[in-house]
């Protein structure tokens, strides 16, 4: 099918991918647990989580602003339509 990638793993090493995602994400909050101990580590996280909460809030006011313009258009194609209908 066009447009369709499929990802083939030779068999055996779906397993042994999977182990190592989980290694590495295991690795990966020890680590953050440690940084987050320091001072420095504590500022680092916490601006990142703000960052995070200034993307996450600039996502949902835009599939917000988004939402109404399409309910909106709908509301006025919608009304354009019964009008069509009702010269009949």
């Amino acid at each position: 099918m066009p447009g369709t990638a499929i990802i083939r793993l030779p068999k055996g090493n779906l397993m042994k991918s999977a182990l190592w995602l989980i290694v590495g994400v295991g690795l990966g909050f020890a680590a953050a647990h440690q940084i987050n101990r320091t001072t420095q580590g504590r500022a680092f996280f916490e601006n990142v989580g703000g960052r995070v909460d200034e993307f996450t809030s600039a996502v949902r006011d835009g599939y917000t602003d988004r939402s109404t313009e399409l309910r909106t258009a709908v509301d006025e194609a919608e009304d354009i339509i019964a009008g069509l209908t009702n010269k009949d």
